[in-house]
């Protein structure tokens, strides 16, 4: 089973996508924790992603698409995977296989979303870093799930209830 978890920051997806990802037994890939740990690293590319996370600015497809593959290919993933926070464009969408099970959308407000993230204290959580990638997800990623829901595969999910609501409503659509 190959599942995503899509919303805009602060949406409560990392959270959903962890306890369906325990609760199906499935490896979760959280491509916002992989580019920044990747981003620690000493070499040309992690350049490239702390310079665009600092920014909140996207990681260059190449590099994400790259990355994502590269975890993909782990024995682990064989039987499936929960994805989170990825694909965040059109090009990213490209390079995913074409057997995705279910893709869940976490919907919450702009004014939720800030508002929660502030309360996380990340170091590239700066007011400016946070609008402006609020404004890339409208902008990038919202427009795919119209895509995915073309093909039958899209869930979307109130986000603004409590944690275990929002599970129990994805435990009862996860196909």
């Amino acid at each position: 089973m190959k599942i995503i978890f899509l919303g805009g920051q602060g949406s409560g997806k990392s959270t959903q996508a962890k306890l369906l990802a325990e609760k199906l037994n499935l490896p979760r890939v959280e491509m916002g924790q992989v580019l920044r740990d990747k981003a620690q690293e000493n070499d040309q590319t992690s350049q490239f992603i702390k310079k665009a996370l600092d920014s909140g600015s996207l990681v260059p497809d190449t590099i994400a698409i790259e990355t994502l593959k590269g975890i993909l290919r782990g024995k682990e993933y064989e039987n499936g995977y929960v994805l989170d926070g990825y694909p965040r464009n059109a090009a990213q969408m490209e390079g995913l296989e074409n057997d995705i099970d279910n893709v869940f959308y976490i919907k919450v407000s702009d004014e939720e979303a800030i508002s929660r993230l502030t309360l996380r204290a990340r170091e590239d959580d700066t007011n400016e870093a946070l609008t402006r990638r609020l404004e890339i997800y409208h902008q990038e990623t919202e427009p795919l799930l119209s895509k995915f829901k073309n093909v039958g595969i899209l869930d979307e999910v109130d986000g603004e209830r409590s944690i275990e609501e929002i599970h129990e409503d994805i435990l009862k659509r996860t196909k």
